[in-house]
């Protein structure tokens, strides 16, 4: 089954294979990448998800992490992504270190598209198809296809 996250990332970012060693440095590449894109500080960005991250674990579990933060300079749900060489710890539910980590961002007003968003992001990763193709993707334009691909129904009858 397909999951199109293409409207989180239509303008994201999906970074290249990242070499970061710690959950704090790959989540300033993350916010450092969008902020930039977004003409928004990064520093606020990351400021918003660790404050968030004090909360509670955002991994997932399965090596998948979802930090996220509302934003007020927003008018959308964004999202990036990244994979890891070597995943990093980010208290997740299972014990695993995390290599697959999605980033959203949402407009600080708007509780319900973000997590709608976030419903949708932890859908996508929730397959295990999906997972393990992220994983063996050699390009960030391979992960995008993998990403942003469209379900489409087919009538058995």
């Amino acid at each position: 089954m397909a999951h199109d996250l293409s409207p989180l990332l239509k303008d994201g970012l999906i970074l290249a294979v990242s070499s970061a060693s710690s959950r704090k440095q790959v989540l300033s590449q993350l916010a450092d990448a969008l902020g930039h894109a977004l003409d928004i500080d990064g520093r606020d960005i990351l400021d918003a998800v660790l404050e968030r991250e004090n909360l509670g674990s955002t991994g997932v579990g399965e090596g998948v992490a979802i930090p996220h933060a509302r934003i007020t300079a927003l008018d959308a749900p964004i999202g990036a992504f990244v994979r890891l060489e070597n995943g990093v710890d980010f208290d997740a539910i299972d014990g695993r270190d995390c290599d697959l980590i999605f980033m959203l961002l949402a407009p600080h007003s708007s509780g319900a598209d973000h997590l709608r968003a976030l419903a949708q992001v932890s859908r996508a990763f929730r397959s295990a198809e999906l997972r393990a193709a992220l994983r063996t993707a050699e390009t960030a334009e391979a992960q995008r296809d993998l990403l942003c691909i469209r379900s489409i129904a087919v009538d058995a009858a």
